[in-house]
């Protein structure tokens, strides 16, 4: 195993400011109302909000003051990064570290977004360059595809763009071409994921071979989900063009490290897009993984999405703890997760785009802090990474948020919504209804309907707890000028350093993802006995028994 720089980072529950957190909430947590710190504080909103500029001069605003904190909590909280070194595992990142130590890798995506080209080195190599190598490929390229310069076999022009990929090949992809479709306009985008055959067999239905492009994600080209839809789609390719392999060269293009096996597929090396060890796969977005979102909304635009984030990279490197606004975000869910026994997290989108947000947020957030053993090898004391979850709002409103407003779970929730809509139709009535709800439902959750307040409206008798909230449930309201490509990336970024901020804290590796793996391993085992007649035995009673019965049914 590589050296770990951080092994002797302690488990959170022993440091000094964890005993403080918990003895302020023991002394505080039945009297801490946000309802009452307002009335305290009337400058609370402007001390517990933080608005981020980006780049391009728009704002982004992150209201905290919703949340279950007061002065004497931020400032434990704030104690509690300083002495799990927080910003000295952020240095460490971002000049290119080791950090993820079971892989013996740097975590280097923020190299990615490196617009400005400055110096970023791993193992003492400038990779700026290479970075803006590839970055220029996947413009020319795009550019190339959009204009029709780039032609099918037969001399049509490309209209489809399929991107076959699994996790963050496909997640962060699919998250972003759907958030910022208001800029497409000239290709139209597909993804396959899913091993089950409809997923590619539906997709292929609705494509024509002479005008498709398939971008096919896998870094070492062995992917078995990955390869496994290449090669169907490969297959459909060859048997409605005359089987001439030649004509795979335009039709198929690899994101992928792999030259050997990506040429044995039939794809020219020359249109292959490679990106580092360095690169997780939930990071991906922003390298060549990005391709489909460049082909779809443009290579300019693209680079806006990379600037914006990049904007959150400086702002996360460069400003001071107490006004971090990733830091404080992650404190929060820190808070929670650990003080208050908070087991989930919501984030629910105000803006139809954002409607696969949540679901890239996921892997984001449960790979990266799902694990139960620190730095220094031994298992964890207290609970890590929260169950994410989300839906857009409003539809939202209508199923989960009657557990949120009177389950009897703490559900910490971030409300995110744009203040202009690309599309403003009815002279913005839609719009005005759904910021109405956004900052009704906020308000609601915290300030809730007691007893008194539901009988002065008529109600008696059995029917009253009926309809009293509690209130003071916590909620963090992000609020948008518009959702550009710049937000984008700043908004996913911000997602990034606050899941960053509660690993750090957690003392885990955010960066590995062993989990992912016992499950592939156990399934290429059984993929094997699946081919035979006979009966599996080498399993427990009930895996021997599914197994069979669906070998009978086959």
């Amino acid at each position: 195993m590589a050296s770990n720089t951080f092994s002797d980072f302690k488990l959170a529950s022993e440091l000094p400011a964890w005993s403080k957190l918990q003895a302020i909430y023991d002394a505080k947590s039945k009297s801490l109302n946000v309802k009452d710190e307002f009335a305290k504080d009337s400058k609370r909103f402007e001390k517990w909000s933080k608005t981020f500029k980006n780049y391009d001069g728009s704002e982004i605003l992150f209201d905290f003051s919703k949340n279950l904190v007061d002065d004497e909590v931020l400032a434990a909280l704030l104690e509690l990064a300083k002495e799990a070194k927080v910003a000295e595992l952020r240095d460490a990142m971002f000049n290119g570290e080791h950090i993820n130590f079971t892989e013996d890798r740097a975590v280097y995506h923020v190299a990615l977004r490196n617009r400005a080209n400055k110096v970023m080195k791993v193992d003492g190599k400038d990779v700026a360059p290479e970075v803006d190598s590839v970055l220029q490929h996947m413009k020319e390229f795009s550019e190339q595809v959009r204009s029709g310069e780039w032609k099918g076999y037969t001399g049509k022009k490309i209209t489809d763009v399929v991107n076959i990929g699994i996790g963050g090949s496909d997640l962060g992809p699919v998250m972003v071409t759907e958030a910022l479709k208001h800029y497409s306009g000239v290709l139209k985008a597909h993804f396959v994921s899913n091993i089950d055959g409809t997923h590619i067999a539906e997709t292929l239905k609705i494509c024509d071979p002479e005008t498709t492009l398939f971008l096919i994600a896998s870094k070492t080209f062995t992917t078995a989900e990955t390869i496994t839809n290449a090669t169907s789609a490969k297959n459909w390719f060859l048997s409605k063009t005359g089987g001439d392999a030649k004509n795979i060269a335009k039709h198929f293009v690899a994101l992928s490290t792999n030259a050997e096996e990506v040429a044995k597929f039939g794809i020219d090396t020359r249109n292959m897009f490679g990106f580092e060890s360095w690169v997780g796969g939930r990071y991906s977005v922003w390298s060549a993984i990005g391709l489909s979102v460049a082909l779809y909304i443009g290579f300019d635009n693209f680079e806006a999405f990379l600037k914006g984030a990049e904007a959150v990279d400086k702002h996360f490197v460069e400003t001071p703890l107490e006004d971090n606004i990733p830091l404080l975000g992650g404190l929060l869910s820190v808070w929670y997760n650990n003080f208050y026994g908070a087991q989930t997290h919501l984030v629910a989108p105000f803006d139809q785009y954002l409607h696969r947000f949540p679901a890239y947020l996921q892997q984001l957030s449960m790979e990266s802090n799902g694990k139960s053993v620190t730095r220094g090898d031994v298992f964890t004391n207290y609970t890590t990474g929260p169950i994410l979850f989300g839906e857009p709002a409003t539809n939202a409103q209508h199923s989960f948020f009657q557990l949120v407003h009177q389950g009897t779970k703490v559900i910490p929730s971030d409300f995110i919504l744009a203040a202009q809509s690309h599309n403003p139709i009815e002279n913005n009535l839609h719009q005005k209804m759904l910021a109405s709800n956004f900052f009704a439902q906020a308000e609601a959750l915290m300030v809730g309907k007691d007893e008194e307040q539901v009988k002065s409206e008529g109600a008696t008798g059995g029917l009253v707890p009926h309809k009293v909230f509690s209130g003071n449930r916590p909620t963090t309201s992000i609020l948008a000028q518009k959702i550009t490509p710049a937000a984008l990336g700043a908004l996913i970024v911000y997602y990034e350093h606050l899941t960053f901020t509660e690993g750090a804290i957690w003392n885990i590796n955010s960066f590995d993802q062993w989990g992912v793996e016992l499950g592939k391993v156990l399934a290429k085992v059984i993929g094997k006995e699946l081919e035979g007649s006979d009966d599996v035995k080498a399993h427990d009673a009930s895996t021997n028994g599914l197994i069979n019965q669906f070998k009978s049914w086959l």
